[in-house]
């Protein structure tokens, strides 16, 4: 999981798709872009979920940006936790391996945690 700068919380890794149709191939790469770990493999290739998520008003690279709704799709992937994760300061504070059972400690976001259980329930 990585600590995201805007929303100051522990969440997945993730972007936007901008027009690109693969979106397990945009995932894979977020997740190299934003940790480090190039050794990423799919699990399958299907949506594990799909939310609308409503993001509040906040700062970008020091502009507003109004309150918005983005759909959130997630991907099963697997990697090798040995290898070592980096920060990508314009995007994260921290980088780290997370267990599965410590996700709800590390989720400071109530809405989140009822999404991650979901996955999670599906694993």
């Amino acid at each position: 999981m990585a600590h995201h700068n805007i929303f100051n919380a522990w969440s997945l890794t993730g972007g936007h798709a901008d027009g690109e149709e693969d979106l397990l191939g945009v995932a894979i790469s977020e997740i190299k872009e934003e940790t480090g770990v190039k050794n990423i493999i799919p699990i399958t290739n299907k949506i594990v979920s799909l939310d609308i998520l409503p993001v509040l008003g906040h700062l970008r690279k020091g502009k507003y940006v109004s309150s918005h709704l983005h759909i959130s799709v997630v991907y099963l992937v697997q990697a090798d936790e040995n290898e070592q994760v980096i920060i990508k300061p314009d995007e994260n504070s921290d980088v780290k391996w997370i267990p599965i059972s410590e996700i709800d400690i590390h989720s400071s976001e109530s809405h989140m945690k009822k999404i991650y259980n979901k996955i999670i329930s599906k694993i």
